[in-house]
């Protein structure tokens, strides 16, 4: 199960309901990479996959692949503004390592 915070749900439909590309949700997923072993993949969608897990808070969706969701169970998206910057950010309790520079993880 993954939760969405109430902030992250509104700037998911800020993007699907005023964006012209079509985009009903928002992909959260996984990838190899950086010194820990995993990054975090985000991207808005046009259309969920068949298999897809679709999880939805206010008329907001986000999808993640079934093989993606054992390391992301029990996570909540967030929406964060900062001082210079704003984005997605995901609270994972699977997390055991973070890598120096915050961009990679590692579950254990």
């Amino acid at each position: 199960m993954l939760q969405i915070s109430e902030r992250a749900a509104a700037q998911i439909r800020t993007v699907t309901d005023t964006k012209t590309d079509g985009f009903v949700g928002l992909r959260v997923g996984l990838k190899d990479g950086g010194c820990s072993g995993y990054a975090y993949e985000l991207a808005f969608e046009k259309d969920p996959e068949d298999d897809d897990m679709v999880f939805e808070k206010d008329g907001a969706k986000v999808f993640v692949h079934p093989l993606h969701l054992p390391y992301l169970a029990g996570s909540v998206l967030q929406w964060a503004e900062e001082d210079f910057q704003a984005g997605f950010t995901l609270e994972n309790p699977n997390v055991s390592r973070v890598c120096g520079c915050g961009e990679s993880f590692d579950v254990g």
